[in-house]
């Protein structure tokens, strides 16, 4: 990740946001193909992504302190940072949750969130490799856009699920935990929704 020039900072955000898609993928893929008893295999290969994530962005961290000149804001490169990484986060939550609660069997209808949260972090992913040329991109402006789009598709299922959970089982037990299954996935939306933000507030400071 070091140039003649240094570090490149677009280049690890553009890492960061790989840890993401990478632990929504395996969300998605661990919950449409669900095995309770491969759970604990599951969550630790999500918390080895989640660890190395963490180790990038400390590393980023310690260049950036000793940095004379980054190419945008000290305060604009640890803030975007720290969104990416909160995304990596929210995304294994969802599954250490469903660990903690012991969940045997997957709704359908959940999958349609986790492959909502798996498209919404590629566009991030996607938004970040245009990141880099941000004045000249003619692309950029679309998946922030494109982002903020799925964040709202997120809201409408979230809203959609939890009224149909609450219509059609009356169990508190259940009611209490796929509440909170769905808050943790709506979550994830939001998270990446605020990198889009972060995003677009960095363009406009830099234009």
């Amino acid at each position: 990740m070091k140039k003649k020039h240094g570090f490149n900072y677009f280049e690890a955000f553009v890492n960061l946001s790989k840890y993401s898609l990478t632990s929504a993928e395996i969300l998605h893929e661990t919950l449409k193909n669900f095995d309770a008893s491969q759970m604990p295999q599951k969550l630790k290969e999500m918390h080895e992504i989640e660890h190395s994530a963490d180790i990038a962005k400390h590393e980023m961290m310690n260049i950036l302190l000793k940095e004379f000149l980054p190419p945008i804001e000290r305060e604009d490169i640890t803030t975007l940072s720290q969104e990416i990484d909160d995304v990596t986060d929210s995304v294994e939550d969802v599954l250490l949750f469903m660990s903690m609660f012991n969940i045997k069997a997957i709704k359908p209808e959940i999958l349609k969130f986790t492959e909502l949260i798996a498209t919404c972090c590629k566009s991030i992913y996607e938004a970040l490799i245009e990141f880099q040329n941000f004045k000249s991109s003619k692309t950029l402006h679309n998946k922030i856009v494109e982002i903020n789009n799925l964040e709202e598709e997120g809201d409408s299922l979230y809203h959609e699920m939890m009224q149909k959970l609450f219509s059609s089982t009356s169990d508190p037990i259940e009611l209490i935990t796929w509440s909170e299954i769905l808050n943790r996935l709506e979550k994830c939306c939001d998270n990446c929704e605020d990198v889009a933000d972060i995003i677009e507030q960095i363009i406009m400071k830099n234009s």
